[in-house]
């Protein structure tokens, strides 16, 4: 090392600079090479935005000095990895992205003397945005639009009318809305406007299905929770089974299909039941009613012609006991005795009738069936051959004897929820499985793995860095230190004496012996040294 810094000491200024230049050189272009390698990495900070969310997000990251760049054809935004957090939370205090639908903001720059009617439909397109915007925010929806229809406000009651609502939905791709989903939109939407019931909004997707009260248009079809609901029931009944005879006959060797009829009809029933007629002494009596009557059996043709002979005889309650006693009324008292002795005289009929009213026994039931109650069950099962051993200790399979098929059976009864009043069934077979072959699954070549392709770009910039490093090398460096260091034609002889810094003095060529005496000449006496000079120039 020391004879290499003597040498370079002994080089002249140029050859330093050179030098130093190259070295420089090799020293920057490390630098750029490890700069540009250990670059900031880019991630998506948003994406699948319109154009003006993405000129107010390039215009915001512009003017507070975040690097960015444009991906997916402008559809994407991407900023440094460390930045990206802190980026998308700046953008959201500004309402960035807004998704193209405007809020109450709208109402913030109210100019001074709009009209009513303005500020109205300000208003309406103010709460569509941000009914947009809560519609948005639902997983699975991509884009939403919300149209109100709010009529204007009468006094009257019959000219009163309802406000309606259509909401357009776009969903991701492969997403779809369920039931509950549409139903929530839906009450969010009348719970919005005043007035607005669930019967006055309609929502549609992209298709231009309609997704709001499927039955609306009179369907009598299944609706998409109804034909969920009995896949479900179908799915639970066929784990079950396989769950309790798995144990059993081993994994993957039982197989079961559940066949559910469900009844989806609201029912009501409402039946009068009369028993037969009772006994009367276990019947309630509701009315009894006895008539009796005493007739003479007899013609009742005495007594003196007139009107008192054709009158009704009186009541017989009693024995009528009459003295011959005289009494004043002459005639009429007469008549009347001998009535009486007439009516003694003739032998007297009794009639008694008797209705008795029992209360009916009648029995009123009101049935009310909901809908989703089991129809029926059918259950299939196919167990594979149960494994054996042979007589030589091989392993085998052998078929399963009745027992055991009896055993599968009933397991499978208890766990479906078997009722033989309903009409269920199950269906037990037995026969060995063919073996299924695995399909051969193609695995990702390795120049597409994602990985792979990272760990090249990495092992691909450090190979060009060190091939950049051996290029400069050879072609620039080697030459010029090869030049720099290379010896003299005649080696330098040294002095036995030390210079200042305490490095030994080269000995002088006669050349250089006469040059530092002209020199010394040159100072000490320069009238000599400029005749001599002139003399030159004057001969030449």
């Amino acid at each position: 090392m020391e004879s290499l810094l003597a040498r370079l000491n002994l080089q002249g200024t140029s050859k330093k600079v050179l030098l130093s230049a190259g070295i420089a050189a090799v020293v920057a272009v490390m630098a750029v090479f490890w700069i540009w390698s250990q670059g900031p990495k880019y991630k998506v900070v948003f994406s699948n935005f319109n154009d003006k969310d993405g000129g107010a997000i390039v215009a915001v990251l512009e003017q507070q000095n975040i690097p960015y760049k444009l991906a997916d054809g402008g559809s994407s935004i991407l900023v440094p990895a460390d930045l990206v957090y802190q980026t998308r939370l700046k953008l959201a205090a500004m309402g960035l992205p807004r998704g193209g639908n405007v809020g109450f903001e709208l109402l913030e720059n109210q100019k001074f003397g709009v009209s009513q009617f303005v500020e109205q439909v300000n208003f309406q397109r103010a709460l569509e945005g941000e009914l947009e915007r809560s519609i948005q925010s639902i997983s699975g929806v991509e884009g939403a639009r919300v149209h109100l229809a709010i009529p204007k406000s009468s006094v009257f009651v019959r000219d009163a009318q309802k406000p309606t609502a259509s909401v357009l939905v776009k969903l991701m791709q492969g997403r779809t809305l369920d039931q509950h989903q549409v139903s929530a939109i839906a009450h969010l939407i009348s719970s919005s406007v005043p007035n607005l019931g669930l019967s006055n909004v309609d929502i549609l997707d992209q298709n231009g299905s309609l997704l709001s009260d499927v039955n609306k248009g009179g369907s009598k079809t299944l609706d998409a929770n109804q034909l969920k609901y009995v896949e479900d029931l179908q799915k639970n009944i066929v784990s079950r089974i396989q769950a309790i005879i798995t144990p059993i006959v081993g994994e993957k060797n039982v197989r079961a299909e559940a066949n559910v009829e469900i009844d989806f009809s609201n029912t009501e029933e409402a039946n009068e039941i009369y028993k037969p007629n009772q006994k009367p002494e276990v019947a309630v009596i509701r009315s009894l009613q006895t008539n009796e009557s005493i007739v003479p059996s007899g013609s009742n043709n005495g007594g003196v012609p007139g009107a008192l002979s054709n009158q009704p005889p009186a009541n017989a309650t009693a024995p009528l006991n009459t003295t011959n006693n005289a009494a004043p009324g002459g005639a009429a008292a007469g008549a009347g005795a001998a009535g009486a002795a007439g009516a003694a005289q003739n032998p007297m009929s009794t009639q008694r009738n008797s209705i008795t009213n029992y209360e009916i026994d009648k029995t009123i039931l009101f049935t009310q069936k909901s809908m989703g109650g089991v129809k029926r069950l059918s259950v299939a099962i196919v167990v594979n051959n149960k494994a054996d051993v042979d007589a030589e200790g091989k392993p085998t399979t052998r078929p399963l004897n009745d027992a055991e098929k009896q055993q599968i059976m009933d397991l499978a009864k208890q766990a479906m929820g078997f009722n033989e009043a309903r009409g269920d069934s199950v269906s037990v077979v037995n026969t060995p499985f063919t073996p299924v072959k695995e399909a051969d699954v193609s695995e990702l070549p390795i120049w597409k793995d994602p990985v792979n392709i990272e760990m090249a770009k990495n092992i691909g910039q450090i190979v060009l860095g060190l091939i950049v490093l051996f290029v400069m090398y050879r072609k620039a460096i080697k030459p010029m230190l090869a030049n720099l260091l290379a010896p003299d034609e005649a080696p330098a002889e040294f002095d036995d004496n030390l210079d200042e810094n305490g490095r030994p003095i080269p000995k002088l060529t006669p050349y250089q012996k006469d040059l530092k005496t002209v020199q010394a000449l040159a100072k000490e006496n320069p009238k000599v040294v400029a005749d001599v000079v002139a003399g030159w120039v004057g001969n030449s």
